[in-house]
């Protein structure tokens, strides 16, 4: 958002935590925030340049394909946000979730659910702090980033975690991001 500060946390083996500066920071031109607050369904999507490059153990997971995705699908959502909604210190430590697809499946969003829960009650999802955290999904025998977590609820949509964890598919989204990259100086591979 303008006038926001962003900075990237790196955490050791010992997950004593290092904050990255970054650079740059390119919004989707198509991003609106009132659009994404009330109906869940913008372009949730901005690149950030770090001033210095990540090694190349943490290198991101390559860009995922475009492809269809049907209700039942998995994912693996990771994330660093917290664990109990409003408490800032059960953040920090770097989680994964496995979900799957639910609902009506599309280009613009994606809707997970903790399989095991099915929104019912609390289960797995993102949460607070988890915004922008990457979606992976298996593409020929790999992780692959799909998309971005934009959102998350409660249980049977109440406010908080535990429920439904939103994600922006990045397919939609490739030109741009290809495209910007390069402007920035950060060509992908």
């Amino acid at each position: 958002m303008p006038g926001a500060t962003y900075k990237l946390v790196e955490f050791d083996a010992a997950h004593h935590p290092t904050l990255k500066d970054i650079a740059r920071v390119v919004q989707h031109p198509q991003f609106d925030l009132k659009t994404m607050m009330a109906h869940r369904a913008s372009a949730d999507v901005a690149l950030l340049k770090l001033a210095a490059p990540l090694p190349a153990s943490l290198a991101p997971a390559p860009l995922g394909e475009t492809r269809t995705i049907a209700v039942g699908d998995p994912f693996v959502v990771a994330g660093y946000g917290v664990t109990v909604r409003g408490d800032g210190r059960s953040g920090g430590t770097l989680r994964t979730a496995a979900l799957v697809a639910t609902g009506k499946p599309g280009s613009l969003q994606l809707r997970l659910v903790d399989p095991a829960t099915n929104n019912a009650r609390a289960g797995l999802s993102a949460c607070t702090g988890d915004s922008g955290a990457p979606a992976f999904a298996e593409t020929n025998g790999r992780l692959a980033m799909i998309g971005v977590t934009s959102w998350s609820t409660g249980p049977d949509n109440a406010a908080g975690c535990g429920g439904l964890t939103g994600i922006t598919p990045l397919a939609r989204y490739r030109d741009w991001i290809t495209e910007t990259a390069r402007a920035m100086g950060s060509p992908l591979p």
